[in-house]
């Protein structure tokens, strides 16, 4: 193993984990965050139907990155639970909360099934929220005094983590509503159009208010993007450049889609704005794990650590990535009302 960069390998891995993290169970949360709002039980059984078969295996990712960090960078671990023990709790409960709700909803009727929805929805909205708070603790920084989280108990909550755990809440809203344009059909396709618009305008007002947030919460972002206010730095700024244009042609292209009414392309189109989300992420913290001090080489195990990790990775990543897109190609295709798990 002493010819492979173990670290660049482990956080190249703990980069895939999350991201499918977001991207896999991002629709699922979204569609519980939309779920109260359609008009009938019969809508609502045909959307958690569509992700009853994969929702927990989604969870999967969760698992990955989390035991990853811990296993992995044990250093980066150690800082940054401290700081983000709360938001993390917070994630954990309403994830319970929504996992009963699956499970107890298709047994319920009348009172008791309305209770199972708003579970169902709450633990979602929340779930996003949390995960929002803990993005914007990370980004805008983690005091910490030699390796050690220095903070204040409360320091996740500011303004900045406010408006990221809204941004995530949208995300996810239009991730599970492309979900549904993709998985479902007649009056419930239309509505999750209508409901995929919404989602995508604020989305778009998000990203714009994050991006412009980002560079003044740290300088050495600022240096990094060349965003000096009020005159930037053209010779950093320009070749960054193409990751925004390509945020503003994918949103183009997924308000098009929405406007004809096409089946797989919003969708399509949101995992694009996701990815360069998640690009522009992490080229602005790169290479710190803990921003803006500790980076992933020096919070690494120790190379024998990591190799023996690796090993078991390269086992269990074929068999997670296998199973995922068994599951999802035998799920495959529209989903109806007569068809699920009751």
């Amino acid at each position: 193993m002493d010819a492979f960069d173990l670290p660049l390998i482990w956080a190249a891995l703990l980069v895939l984990a999350v991201f499918m993290y977001v991207l896999l169970d991002g629709f699922d949360l979204g569609v519980g965050i939309l779920f109260p709002f359609v008009e009938t039980d019969e809508h609502r059984d045909i959307m958690m139907n569509s992700v009853a078969p994969v929702w927990d295996g989604n969870e999967t990712w969760l698992v990955l990155g989390g035991a990853g960090l811990f296993a992995a960078f044990p250093k980066a671990y150690a800082a940054l639970m401290p700081a983000i023990y709360m938001p993390i709790g917070f994630m954990l409960t309403a994830l319970i909360f929504r996992g009963v709700a699956f499970e107890f909803r298709f047994k319920a009727s009348g009172a008791i099934r309305r209770l199972w929805d708003q579970a169902f929805h709450w633990g979602s909205v929340v779930t996003a929220f949390a995960q929002g708070l803990v993005l914007g603790a990370i980004v805008q920084g983690i005091d910490l005094e030699q390796g050690r989280f220095n903070g204040a108990l409360f320091d996740w909550l500011t303004p900045f983590s406010f408006v990221t755990g809204f941004a995530l809440v949208w995300g996810y809203t239009l991730l599970g509503a492309g979900w549904l344009i993709l998985k479902t059909e007649g009056e419930l396709n239309a509505w999750a159009h209508r409901a995929a618009r919404l989602a995508a305008g604020l989305v778009l007002i998000m990203m714009v208010i994050v991006t412009l947030w980002v560079p003044t919460l740290d300088t050495a972002v600022s240096e990094r993007w060349g965003l000096h206010y009020p005159v930037p730095d053209w010779s950093r700024l320009l070749p960054w450049s193409p990751v925004p244009l390509l945020v503003a042609f994918s949103f183009w292209r997924l308000f098009r889609s929405l406007r004809g009414g096409a089946s797989h392309a919003p969708y399509l189109w949101t995992v694009a704005l996701f990815l360069l989300g998640y690009l522009g992420l992490l080229l602005g913290i790169y290479p710190y794990l803990v921003p803006y001090q500790l980076t992933f080489r020096e919070a690494a195990a120790a190379p024998n650590a990591q190799a023996l990790l690796l090993v078991g990775a390269l086992v269990l990543l074929p068999l997670i990535l296998g199973y995922t897109a068994y599951a999802y190609w035998v799920f495959r295709g529209k989903v109806r009302s007569d068809a699920g798990y009751h």
